[in-house]
């Protein structure tokens, strides 16, 4: 009997072994855990990354070819250090520490050593690496930029680090991935798959062949080609008129939400941020607190938006028939909240929407703001009603744009003020700078730009967006082809563009009219307070400037802000000017105000002391 019980034993011991053993061999073909297996090691085979292009077919991100110094830690036999530091170009104590960060990660996986050798380098090691046993050279593809431009567009790519690793199990260490913008946000695209083969290797640690005759082993995709739907020729353009200035331009195609340019001033040349000087520039870069060139003003600058906000308070107050394109207003040089008198540059006189606009009236904008909440029995119903018209033009929230990061500007709510004031103890009268677009109103000028868009669209617009093809075929994902409705009827937005084209023709931006293009806008001059020393200042006004053209077939909507800049015609409204004419001419007739635009800089103006702190605390107006 034992004799039995001892041969059915092993008899299921060994059945239970072979099962196992053929379970692995046969079943078990997932690659997840495969390289914990010592006896093998993968050779990974890095497909280019994808060709970036703009909306009219010009490149704007191809590729180099780079090499990097790989290294398995364990295979790695002794060797003449001094010799190989010299002809990697690196220190003793460099390559030291840089082979224990390699043990750390893995002694079995490769790691690199060196990343993104030039040609030159790498010509003059490859002969020389049968030398040096447990370190190899990899093929790799860096990005080459045919634009000096729309650094903050594109975005840039670097190497993983332990995050990506953790969240990511398709990276490997020494892999580069997108950051920002554009190689960030489409980096599924953009990165294609690498292909890999693995290794079997002996007791030895020698290699056998191809594991499981290769069965497992992939070919590297093509990263997919993409064309983005900015104008290189206009976004290279944009940022030369910002040369000296501080501030973001957005300008967007109404007809569909396209991006035609996405300026932030200042910027850096892209190709700053490639190669083996990249950790130094970028250094360099994020470490220039004043002019912050790598934060993105044209997603993240959030300002009180000034005049242009009045254009949606005429449009509210209309949809609310609290006002009809008749109704007029008295402006006393200003108007008066209980006892104090605010100012206003529009002369004086009974003003109707029309000249409301066209001269900016801040008399008038007040008054009809007054009137939406007096439309209704309480404070707080006013307010649920105009902030959700406002929040229809894509304000106050994220607008779903195709870029990782960007600021959802403020639109206030009842909620907002109960903190400020204690519930029902504040009126209109108590928030009135948010009739001409102060107080506690914030934008971006993407939003601005969208709201604009929304104005040439007669109440409607679509999410602005970046990706316009992928492999030659147009987009088609509903989010970015939707219309988007605000809750104001079209009917409203007549007498409110016929204002804004007078801006041109007769008011605030009269000396900016370009030959042959009816150009619809409105200027803003956004006033900017900020605590020094624990002192509320008033510092220079940021100049703002919307539009939209042609009048009757909208091509072009752009939001122009420039921090410091003083009022609205000067700075912005000229940027905004050429920029249209550039757009649908392809050409500046007006070449004085070009060169003008060209050479003429804030530095002194941003030189004064605390000049770098405004967009940094945002304060309630009056």
């Amino acid at each position: 009997m034992r004799k039995i019980l001892l041969s059915s034993l092993i008899i299921l011991i060994a059945i239970a072994f072979l099962g196992r053993l053929s379970y692995l061999q046969i079943f078990s073909f997932s690659t997840d855990h495969m390289l914990d297996d010592p006896a093998i090691k993968a050779i990974y085979d890095y497909p280019e990354r994808g060709y970036i292009y703009d909306r009219n077919g010009k490149l704007l991100v191809g590729n180099d070819p780079a090499y990097d110094v790989m290294v398995i830690p364990r295979e790695v036999k002794p060797l003449d250090t001094l010799e190989f530091c010299g002809l990697l170009g690196i220190d003793k104590e460099k390559f030291i520490e840089k082979l224990r960060k390699a043990r750390v990660y893995s002694p079995r996986l490769p790691s690199v050593l060196v990343p993104q050798l030039s040609k030159q380098d790498y010509a003059k090691l490859q002969e020389k690496m049968r030398k040096y046993t447990g370190f190899y050279i990899q093929k790799r593809s860096l990005r080459y930029y045919d634009t000096p431009s729309a650094a903050n567009v594109l975005g840039y790519i670097s190497e993983v680090n332990e995050g990506d690793l953790a969240v990511n199990k398709y990276y490997v260490q020494g892999e580069l991935k997108g950051r920002t913008g554009v190689e960030r946000y489409y980096e599924d695209l953009l990165r294609g798959r690498k292909g890999v083969q693995y290794i079997q290797k002996d007791r030895f640690n020698r290699d056998i062949g191809p594991y499981k005759n290769g069965a497992l082993d992939t070919l590297p995709e093509q990263g997919k080609q993409i064309s983005i739907t900015i104008d290189k020729t206009l976004q290279e353009y944009g940022e030369t008129l910002m040369n000296g200035k501080r501030g973001g331009i957005v300008a967007i195609e109404p007809a569909t939400g396209e991006i035609l340019s996405m300026i932030s001033g200042p910027t850096y040349d892209p190709a700053l941020l490639v190669g083996r000087e990249r950790s130094k520039n970028y250094t360099k870069l994020y470490n220039d607190t004043i002019a912050n060139p790598t934060w993105d003003r044209s997603i993240h600058a959030q300002q009180p938006p000034g005049s242009p906000f009045k254009t949606l308070n005429a449009l509210i107050a209309l949809q609310e028939g609290v006002i009809d394109e008749n109704t007029k207003i008295q402006c006393y040089n200003g108007f008066y909240v209980g006892r104090k008198k605010k100012g206003c540059h529009c002369g004086g006189g009974l003003r109707d929407i029309h000249s409301g606009i066209y001269v900016s009236c801040n008399a008038y904008f007040a008054g009809a703001f007054k009137k939406i909440y007096e439309k209704f029995d309480t404070t707080d119903e006013g307010m649920d009603v105009w902030e959700k018209h406002m929040r229809s033009f894509g304000l106050g929230d994220y607008l779903g744009y195709d870029l990782p990061f960007g600021q959802k500007g403020r639109i206030p709510s009842k909620e907002y003020y109960d903190k400020w004031y204690g519930d029902n103890r504040w009126s209109a009268s108590y928030i009135i700078s948010n009739s001409i677009g102060q107080g506690e109103i914030l934008a971006t000028p993407v939003q601005l730009a969208n709201m604009t868009a929304a104005i040439a669209n007669r109440g409607y617009y679509f999410t602005p967006h970046i990706l316009k093809k992928i492999e030659g075929k147009e987009i088609t994902e509903p989010r970015f082809t939707e219309a988007k409705h605000t809750t104001i009827d079209p009917k409203y937005f007549e007498p409110v563009i016929e204002g804004m084209a007078d801006v041109y023709k007769k008011g605030t931006a009269r000396w900016l009219q370009i030959p042959d293009i009816e150009i619809a806008g409105k200027t803003g001059t956004a006033e900017n307070f900020t605590k020094i020393n624990g002192v509320r200042t008033q510092l220079t006004d940021h100049s703002v400037f919307v539009a939209f053209a042609p009048v009757d077939d909208p091509k072009i909507a752009i939001a122009v802000y420039i921090e410091n800049g003083y009022f609205g015609s000067r700075y912005a409204g000229h940027i905004a000017s050429l920029m249209i004419e550039k757009y649908l001419k392809g050409e500046i007739t007006r070449t004085d105000l070009e060169k003008r635009m060209l050479e003429k800089t804030l530095e002194a103006e941003y030189a004064k002391p605390y000049s770098g702190e405004e967009f940094k605390i945002n304060e309630r107006v009056w």
